[in-house]
């Protein structure tokens, strides 16, 4: 049905690109190939927006979704070690999975990714992954950092998810990032953190000249966000006055703030207008009770969605996109504290 109506909306009109996305692993669909064929009409570039191949069981898929259309695909390799992908990704065919990821390098723009377990595929096995990505030929790295506690983004109360994997410390990670893509030809980012080329997330926070652009704060505010994220938006805030202030909830990652977090908070640093994250995870009536328990009344707003970008995005945007996507964040977030800040 749902191949139909793109199709049908598709009919007579030939669009730049097609991004196929799903609820999950693209290669675990087994009617892609039909949808490819359908959306892509002959002509029309395809994006795969994101698999494991886990879903690939002769090894040769790649090839009719090639002939089909396909162009850039999003694939995570974890490792190039095969036994390794099985027992880690549950992947009962990685051969298969691997040598379609060869083919699609071959052919396309493949940005790989890799959830870096410490003793797993980091160190010496990364580097292997690296070497054989690279002879490959893909066209970036996005590696992520592995999540095994609440405060590293897991908000399901199901940790750990591998009892005693301690994962790396941000620190420890954004140094990998960084060595990594000193090492090899392809551009290598991380998440949450961080992008070399770029210098995000929070680029302005390294680019202090590009915060002039910005318009002045005239209103006091607090900012809560992550543990990430504080330290760069206090940076930034800093050159900006001292009628803004940062507080930081223990949580790596803004968008997964929930409700428990905010309870925890600690509420004496917290102005009368408060502007979180906003897509944090939690319902605005449970963020004013937490917010308000210490008795202090106050305006609580969420901000813009997005104040900056993280690997997955930047790695395909230039220095100059980071920050001019920035500048127009930070300034609809100043504009919403000059009209509603005290």
């Amino acid at each position: 049905m749902v191949a139909t109506e793109v199709a049908g909306a598709a009919f007579g009109r030939k669009p730049d690109k097609v991004t196929i996305s799903g609820g999950g692993d693209l290669s675990c669909y087994p009617q892609l190939l039909e949808l490819a064929r359908m959306v892509g009409q002959g002509s029309v570039p395809i994006h795969l927006g994101y698999t494991s191949g886990k879903g690939f069981t002769r090894g040769n898929e790649a090839e009719g979704l090639i002939e089909a259309g396909v162009k850039e695909v999003s694939f995570t390799v974890f490792s190039t070690d095969p036994e390794l992908r099985r027992e880690y990704m549950n992947d009962r065919h990685p051969e298969a999975s691997l040598q379609n990821l060869r083919t699609f390098a071959e052919s396309c723009d493949v940005y790989a990714a890799s959830v870096l377990i410490p003793g797993v595929n980091d160190g010496p096995e990364l580097d292997r992954t690296c070497r054989d990505l690279e002879e490959m030929g893909v066209k970036n790295l996005i590696l992520m950092r592995f999540a095994n506690m609440r405060e590293q983004g897991l908000i399901l109360g199901n940790e750990p998810i591998i009892p005693g994997v301690v994962p790396h410390s941000v620190e420890e990670f954004r140094d990998i990032v960084t060595e990594t893509n000193d090492k090899y030809s392809f551009r290598v980012a991380g998440t949450p953190l961080w992008d070399p080329v770029t210098k995000s997330p929070f680029a302005l926070a390294h680019k202090k000249d590009q915060i002039a652009r910005l318009p002045p704060v005239r209103k006091g505010a607090t900012l809560i966000t992550s543990s990430v994220a504080y330290p760069l938006l206090s940076a930034i805030f800093a050159e900006l006055g001292d009628q803004v202030n940062v507080v930081s909830v223990n949580k790596d990652i803004g968008c997964l703030i929930t409700i428990q977090d905010l309870v925890e908070l600690d509420l004496s640093e917290v102005k009368e207008t408060v502007i979180l994250p906003g897509r944090a995870l939690a319902c605005d009536s449970d963020i004013k009770k937490a917010l308000t328990r210490d008795g202090v009344r106050r305006l609580i707003r969420r901000g813009p969605d997005r104040l900056t970008v993280d690997g997955e995005m930047s790695i395909s945007m230039t220095p100059e996109e980071v920050i001019e996507a920035e500048v127009e964040a930070f300034t609809d977030l100043i504009e919403e504290i000059n009209a509603l800040g005290v």
